[in-house]
């Protein structure tokens, strides 16, 4: 009996020892509980800290840019200002790995950020500055009936970036008559980057194109990463074909390509024209900054063609412009039955534009070879 006795207060699964190893392993367990959740908490602020420093960051580099190309003065006076701003930036990045005094630092910059916002609110476009002769005259677009009334179409004509012809001119148009819509894309920086314009097509021969576009002042010129800060507003140009395909073609070297839309009827191309229109009218009423990314040439044009077709689908070509014909092509928007290469190597017009220069007929000719136009328009 006493031998039997001692085996099991010794034997692993007996009574003591049982109890002695779930001990054991409730003492484990604990250990274990208290490891992960040290290392989960250890874990979320460190998420959360990088979250601060990031934020720190991007609102750091955003207010120095916004003050770099809006706060009034010379270049002294928007250096001072922006190593003050960086000063609090810094000093709020020291306080996201502080552990003391840290909401305290952070206060400082928050209530500096303050300050700037309401800064930036004050900021309005505005339609009174000294513009550049190309876009010095807004476009006066109306509907009357069935005609297309637009006053201040510019046809210049262009014999170098500083030497030309201003003119600009009264046009009407019968919507009854409207038969294409064409879509131009203008490189200038690179395969991902193109001005967008829209051309329409008329029974009579006439081309009208419309570009959303910079309002540069005298002596100014574009800057992608200013448009992020409200340093331009924006125009709408109603342009003469030759006028504003040559200035880029053979004035400025841009390479030039020409599409013919595909699945418009009439009707809608009619609600294009008139969305045009309502365009050109509300920024005669409120004056709107230009934006690189929300509000710029290619953007308005989807917007405009959402109106007609609402299941078009959102695309990052929409913001790399360079790429929007093969997007155009991928939601059947263009010629069917071509591959886009072909599409692409004859609607080059570059070439076609430079050497037709001030002829009369100066949209027939760039139009030669391009699918999807008719032959008997195109002799």
């Amino acid at each position: 009996m006493e031998r039997s006795w001692r085996r099991a207060k010794v034997r692993p699964g007996g009574v003591e020892g049982g109890t002695a190893v779930q001990a054991w392993w409730k003492v484990v367990g604990a250990c274990l509980a208290t490891a992960r959740a040290v290392t989960r908490g250890r874990v979320l602020r460190g998420l959360g800290r990088s979250g601060l420093v990031l934020a720190c960051l991007a609102v750091g580099a955003w207010g120095a840019l916004a003050l770099w190309f809006q706060f009034p003065g010379g270049t002294v006076a928007r250096g001072v200002v922006i190593l003050l701003w960086c000063i609090a930036g810094v000093w709020a990045l020291r306080a996201c790995f502080a552990c003391r005094r840290r909401w305290r630092s952070l206060a400082v910059f928050a209530a500096a950020l303050a300050l700037l916002l309401g800064w930036w609110a004050t900021i309005q476009p505005r339609q009174d500055r000294q513009w550049a002769d190309d876009v010095a005259q807004p476009l006066h677009a109306r509907i009357e009936g069935g005609r297309l009334l637009l006053d201040n179409v510019r046809d210049f004509h262009w014999r170098g970036e500083d030497d030309y012809d201003v003119h600009w001119e009264r046009r009407e148009y019968d919507l009854a008559q409207v038969r294409s819509v064409d879509l131009i894309l203008s490189y200038w920086m690179g395969p991902a980057i193109a001005h967008t314009l829209v051309s329409f097509g008329f029974a009579d021969g006439r081309q009208v194109v419309f570009s959303l576009e910079i309002r540069k002042e005298r002596g100014e010129s574009f800057s992608a990463l200013g448009g992020f800060f409200r340093r331009f507003e924006a125009v709408l140009v109603a342009a003469d074909e030759r006028d504003i395909v040559q200035v880029r073609t053979s004035v400025r070297g841009e390479d030039v390509y020409l599409y013919r839309l595909h699945g418009l009827d009439q009707d809608g191309m009619r609600a294009l024209l008139r969305d045009y229109v309502a365009q050109a009218q509300a920024l005669e009423r409120a004056p709107a900054f230009y934006n690189t990314l929300t509000s710029n040439c290619t953007t308005v044009v989807y917007e405009l063609m959402r109106r007609i077709v609402p299941t078009l689908p959102l695309d990052y070509r929409l913001l790399l412009s360079g790429y929007l014909a093969e997007y155009a092509n991928d939601v059947g928007g263009l010629v069917p039955g071509v591959p886009f290469a072909t599409l692409r190597e004859r609607g080059r017009i570059t070439q076609r534009a430079r050497e037709a220069g001030d002829v009369a007929d100066f949209s027939r000719r760039i139009r030669q070879g391009v699918p999807g136009i008719a032959e008997e328009h195109v002799p």
